[in-house]
């Protein structure tokens, strides 16, 4: 089998090019809306002060995906209170994953109360983001045309789009801002359609290779929209903590696919067993004092590629599904 790392890697900009024009494009049959800054800069707001929906949130979840996922929407009998599931799919989710889904480019400005933060996620990243998670990828692409979703409920101010713009070392006309409030139903989605990125983050802290992760796939449940933003947040959290199911293809032992998939599920965290709006609750809302070891998916399958052999690990949780979502 030639290692997954060799192989040549997709430039997500340009693989989600035409999925960002159609969310622009159909944006009155999405129920998004679309505006442009003074400096030329696309805003795609997609549940601020427009509905949005499922179909948007489902498109989102592909563009941060940098165009190389499927994301589809399903009903399901998995659970009696909750239908409609998030399935995912990559067949390069090292790439789509973490070089693109994965909200890892911290933005800020101003201090205090009326302080702007927000976690950017989607193609841009690969340009112009400075983690240190794409040395270890050997990963970026060139400057040209992108997008970039921030999971916020009001427009980042000037001095935001400015640095991703020169950052990204491209003109403002290039660069689309796509805006997901968590509350929404768009935003539901995108986020519960990062089911195999939770799995593939924290496969990465766990030290496992990337290199040998050859395939994966994953589904969750789509959670009920809330306009508290604590709750809402819970609740994305919660379908992936106890209702998200991930498979993945490993290119390793049979040994190493079962320390992995032992370790992989939410329930081996300390701070596993109770909706994670609590969780957030008693550290006090210090996000850090959460064990980063709880963000996985329920329940887990390794399959070893060598060996065809495959290892189980957790297991869906719908009571306390139930009591996240209100069931």
């Amino acid at each position: 089998m030639t290692p997954a790392s060799t192989l040549p890697r997709a430039d997500v900009s340009r693989a989600s090019r035409a999925l960002v024009n159609r969310l622009v494009d159909d944006a009155d049959r999405l129920r998004v809306a679309v505006s442009h800054l003074e400096d030329g800069t696309c805003i795609v707001d997609a549940g601020i002060k427009v509905p949005g929906g499922l179909e948007a949130g489902r498109l989102i979840a592909e563009i941060c995906m940098g165009g190389l996922g499927q994301v589809r929407l399903r009903a399901s009998t998995a659970f009696r209170h909750w239908a409609w599931q998030v399935d995912v799919h990559a067949s390069d989710p090292v790439t789509a994953c973490l070089g693109s889904q994965y909200a890892g480019w911290s933005l800020s400005h101003g201090q205090g109360k009326g302080a702007f933060n927000a976690l950017g996620s989607g193609p841009a990243r690969s340009i112009g983001s400075r983690e240190e998670l794409f040395k270890e990828l050997a990963y970026r692409n060139p400057a040209g045309s992108t997008a970039l979703v921030l999971e916020v409920d009001k427009l980042p101010p000037p001095e935001v789009v400015e640095k991703i713009v020169r950052y990204c070392g491209i003109t403002p006309a290039q660069l689309t801002l796509i805006l997901t409030p968590t509350s929404s139903l768009a935003g539901g989605v995108q986020i519960v359609g990062r089911v195999l990125e939770v799995a593939l983050h924290k496969v990465h802290a766990l030290h496992f290779p990337l290199e040998k992760i050859v395939d994966g796939a994953g589904t969750a449940p789509v959670p009920p929209p809330t306009a508290d933003f604590i709750n809402a947040m819970g609740r994305t959290n919660d379908a992936i903590l106890f209702g998200g199911f991930v498979q993945l293809y490993v290119d390793a032992t049979d040994d190493e696919a079962r320390e992995l998939a032992e370790k992989l599920p939410s329930s081996a965290s300390r701070d596993f067993g109770k909706p994670f709006g609590q969780v957030f609750k008693d550290v006090k809302f210090d996000f850090y004092q959460i064990d980063p070891m709880l963000f996985s998916p329920a329940r887990v399958a390794v399959t070893a590629m060598k060996s065809g052999k495959t290892f189980h690990a957790g297991a869906l949780r719908e009571d306390l599904l139930d009591l996240s979502f209100g069931g």
